[in-house]
């Protein structure tokens, strides 16, 4: 199928998009990589009558560490930039770790984060980690800016709380302490498909390599990407164990999410590898995080 009749603006800045924004609202639609927004428009899941382009906005494609807190990734940043800086490398495993895992080469080539961000696939494995690492999104319009939590931007499926005369413009994310570890797993039919189910899993130690804190975020396991704190709750305070790791997967897999199943794994074998995923994530999270407290012993 062809896309609906629509019409074409090229932007220039942030001031033309928000412009742009604010005149043609609900009607907009902006083309970052198009990787998404593309093919659903081939196939009239969506119909703008009007797409703006802001390929040309330089001020948008930036990754940058500010001081030794926060790392900044503008929008319109290529994943592929994304997978292979080397701030990102050292500083960021986790992101570094899941972009490789992020669809195809090809497509990485040109989708950005922030279409990634904005398009909310429940199955996509960027909102997720973001959510893992404590990530809030800079979204800006006519009237100004607000900085959201990342875990309060996604509302559902296809869905987040953009206004139409916003657009998403920064992701910001605090640098990992210095005794956390992660992991990012997934299961697919092959490499570079839609996740069956996937998990990014965030935990911190103390010297004694008791888990003071914890984040296991699932996705493809609902109508959104989903926290699941009950489970991340029973990890607290204690150190890592095989019995340990098997209950935050029984109450992850069972109690939290809630997998729609498709033509390729019914529920219950979502169910199951979310509870697989969890034990082998959380494994090698502790493992991480507790080869960083002898290093720094």
């Amino acid at each position: 199928m062809k896309p609906a009749p629509f019409d074409y603006i090229a932007l220039n800045s942030i001031e033309e998009i928000t412009s742009a924004l604010n005149e043609y609202g609900d009607d907009a639609k902006i083309l970052a990589g198009g990787q998404s927004l593309v093919p659903a428009m081939n196939f009239r899941l969506l119909q703008p009558t009007m797409l703006l382009d802001i390929n040309n906005v330089s001020k948008l494609d930036y990754v940058k560490l500010n001081g030794d807190k926060t790392l900044k990734i503008g929008a319109l940043t290529r994943q592929s930039t994304i997978e292979k800086d080397e701030i990102i490398k050292e500083k960021f495993p986790l992101l570094h770790e899941t972009m490789p895992q992020v669809a195809h080469s090809q497509i990485r080539n040109r989708g950005t984060i922030g279409g990634n961000l904005a398009h909310a696939d429940p199955a996509s494995e960027l909102p997720a980690v973001c959510i893992a690492m404590g990530a809030k999104l800079k979204l800006i319009s006519k009237e100004g800016e607000r900085i959201i939590p990342s875990s309060e931007f996604f509302q559902g499926m296809f869905f987040t709380s953009l206004e139409p005369n916003e657009i998403l413009a920064e992701i910001q994310i605090p640098i990992p302490t210095e005794h956390s570890g992660f992991s990012f797993m997934e299961f697919s039919r092959r490499r570079g498909d839609y996740a069956l189910m996937g998990v990014a899993a965030v935990v911190v130690l103390d010297k004694n390599n008791n888990c003071t804190e914890a984040k296991l975020v699932y996705l493809n396991a609902g109508d959104g990407q989903v926290d699941a704190k009950k489970a991340a709750s029973v990890l607290g305070g204690e150190k890592s164990s095989p019995d340990l790791f098997i209950e935050a997967g029984r109450i992850a897999s069972e109690e939290e999410i809630d997998p729609f199943g498709n033509v390729h794994a019914s529920t219950s074998y979502q169910r199951h590898l979310a509870n697989i995923l969890t034990q082998r994530a959380l494994k090698i999270a502790f493992e991480r995080a507790a080869k960083k407290e002898q290093n720094h012993d």
